[in-house]
């Protein structure tokens, strides 16, 4: 049943103290489910506030070609969404910061969009992201994650019109997404968008959290985009810290590492 947002109580915690979130992506099954699960304990314990689990898939079309690449690992390595399930059951034994599903509506809608949503919510995840679902064919989903008590978390552009801003954000729950470019995924030297400008054309239509992602590559850039919302998302810059290491083992404290920079930056800053 649908209850106070364990997702934006958690940022509207952080604001009333005068802190910017920090959400952290990482690819579930890369380079296993075992090393997901170790990896995000580091991720927990380094500061992230909210945690998301992408959902590997074969064809994703948000995202560039770190992802995508750990995309076709985690696939490789024979994972899939009831396996993600078992491994999100296993991070909640170890860590109480929310949990988000980001993937693309395929594997949910093969999967059964009402199982699929139950049982992601019995095993201990409290959002959904997915990038390639319109706001207009988004119905049955929203239900059946309201019924589970999930969030849908929306994802806006830069391009939204107001129009849609408006219907995006009567149904919004958890945070808004604000994609920080018209683009895919991936770390970038400079954000070209006028951040001040886009988030604040939302915030007229919303009063749920911001957080702005896609091409946050570090400390600087993650204080730079905190100015102008509530919570920053690093997801490529931690895809590659994995990509790069021996084995999760490694994996989990570089990758902790980043994060404790990070949050140290964003509330001092």
């Amino acid at each position: 049943m649908r209850g106070e947002s364990r997702i934006t109580a958690c940022l509207e915690k952080l604001r009333r103290a005068g802190k910017k979130g920090l959400i952290t992506f990482i690819t579930a099954g890369d380079p296993d489910l075992a090393g997901t699960v170790v990896i995000a304990k580091h991720l927990a314990a380094a500061g992230a506030d909210i945690i998301e689990l992408g959902i590997p898939y074969s064809d994703p079309l948000a995202d560039g070609p770190v992802i995508q690449q750990a995309s076709a690992r985690a696939i490789a390595a024979g994972t899939t969404i009831d396996k993600i399930f078992g491994a999100v059951g296993e991070i909640r034994q170890h860590c109480s910061v929310p949990i988000v599903l980001m993937g693309y509506y395929n594997p949910v809608y093969k999967y059964g969009v009402g199982k699929f949503a139950g049982n992601a919510a019995a095993t201990g995840v409290n959002g959904l992201i997915i990038p390639d679902l319109p706001h207009e064919e988004s119905g049955p989903l929203r239900r059946e994650a309201a019924k589970a008590g999930l969030d849908l978390i929306p994802l806006v552009a830069p391009t939204t019109t107001e129009h849609r801003l408006v219907k995006i954000a009567s149904d919004a729950r958890g945070f808004i997404y604000c994609v920080s470019v018209t683009g895919v995924t991936g770390v970038r030297e400079e954000i070209k968008t006028d951040l001040a400008a886009f988030t604040s054309r939302v915030r007229r239509f919303a009063n749920l959290p911001l957080a702005v992602g896609f091409g946050i590559a570090g400390p600087e850039q993650a204080a730079r985009a905190a100015v102008y919302c509530d919570a920053v998302v690093v997801g490529s810059a931690l895809v590659k810290i994995i990509a790069g290491s021996r084995d999760a083992g490694a994996a989990g404290p570089a990758a902790g590492a980043l994060v404790r920079s990070m949050k140290n930056m964003l509330d001092t800053a």
